[in-house]
């Protein structure tokens, strides 16, 4: 079964193909990100105008490369939720124009399951019951996951998601935007030298990274700040302070779910998201995790629409479909 996913949720604009959830036929992604670094984030009414404007040559470009036309297509998904709303309502009502024209099935997809779904594309599918940790510029959720459709959230962020801890942590370090790319590539020629805080909820499987970003632009405000140099004087090295506060971020997120799965019977682990394509995280995981982790390539952490069909795949052997009453919902949650 060939489905189309749509993707719009942010400020990418995307649409592929995939063959029964896990084989990608194509994968578009149209990025705003140079648009949207001028301003140091994304502008929502800036990223709906831009999705307008992409949206049918992504999908044209998606059915030409898998080499299929409309009449080849099973069913189309669509992401609604979460995001920003005129972003959304750009994706989802294409998708239900399509639907409607070509006679296809529609579902629409949480954005945050359709992350998880990345680590089936390509790939073995992951054995259940496992644990997944999303984590995204909006989002940080722990989440069970005993079969297709079946979720329940351990813990979530309490205050600032880890990627926007990211975003938040660059700008502080006039790193620029995207902030977790940024962060990494600094933090590769620093040394995690600066004690920052790390709040460990303990009793909880919720995370809070507010703190930790707090400490960060207090001692930048406090300090002298050397973009290079040497390492004397008081003065906080960008690259040390960029190491120092992946260190913090991506501790805790390992050391939570991996104690989450000492606690549980679970087979795997998986990361999703864009903060998912941070190194560091990756290797801190897998070293304290009591189970294997898996994680998509980095092209699939950030926002694709691959993801969005392979979810929909799912849904849809499960007889899960909408009408063409399917509405956005911007702050969709992971239940």
């Amino acid at each position: 079964m060939l489905v189309l996913g749509i993707e719009t949720s942010c400020d990418e604009t995307a649409a592929a193909v995939v063959e029964n959830g896990r084989i990608i036929r194509s994968n578009v992604v149209n990025s705003q990100i140079e648009i949207h670094a001028r301003y140091g984030g994304v502008v929502p009414e800036v990223a709906s105008r831009q999705h307008i404007l992409s949206i049918v040559p992504v999908i044209e470009k998606a059915l030409d490369g898998a080499g299929i036309s409309s009449k080849d297509l099973g069913a189309v998904a669509v992401t609604h939720g979460p995001g920003l709303a005129g972003s959304l309502l750009v994706g989802v009502n294409s998708a239900k124009a399509l639907a409607l024209a070509w006679h296809l099935p529609l579902t629409g997809i949480n954005h945050l399951e359709g992350h998880i779904y990345a680590n089936w594309l390509d790939s073995e599918p992951p054995e259940f019951p496992l644990l997944c940790l999303i984590v995204s510029g909006g989002h940080s959720d722990l989440v069970l996951m005993r079969g297709h459709g079946d979720y329940t959230v351990l813990g979530r962020t309490r205050d600032d998601a880890a990627g926007e801890a990211f975003d938040k942590a660059a700008r502080i370090l006039g790193l620029g935007f995207p902030g977790g790319p940024a962060i990494q590539k600094a933090a590769a020629g620093g040394r995690p030298s600066l004690r920052l805080a790390r709040a460990w909820l303990e009793g909880s499987d919720d995370f809070s990274f507010s703190g930790v970003k707090a400490e960060l632009h207090r001692l930048v405000e406090k300090s002298k700040v050397a973009v290079s140099g040497a390492r004397e004087n008081g003065a906080v090295v960008v690259a040390d302070a960029a190491a120092s506060f992946q260190e913090a971020v991506t501790s805790v997120l390992a050391a939570k779910t991996a104690a989450a799965a000492r606690e549980r019977t679970v087979k795997q682990i998986l990361l999703a998201g864009g903060v998912a394509a941070n190194r560091r995280l990756r290797e801190r995981l897998s070293e304290v995790s009591p189970v294997p982790v898996r994680y998509p390539p980095p092209a699939l952490c950030t926002d694709n629409a691959a993801m969005t069909a392979a979810c929909g795949y799912f849904r849809f052997r499960q007889g899960k479909t909408d009408g063409l009453d399917l509405d956005v919902l911007p702050a969709l949650r992971m239940t």
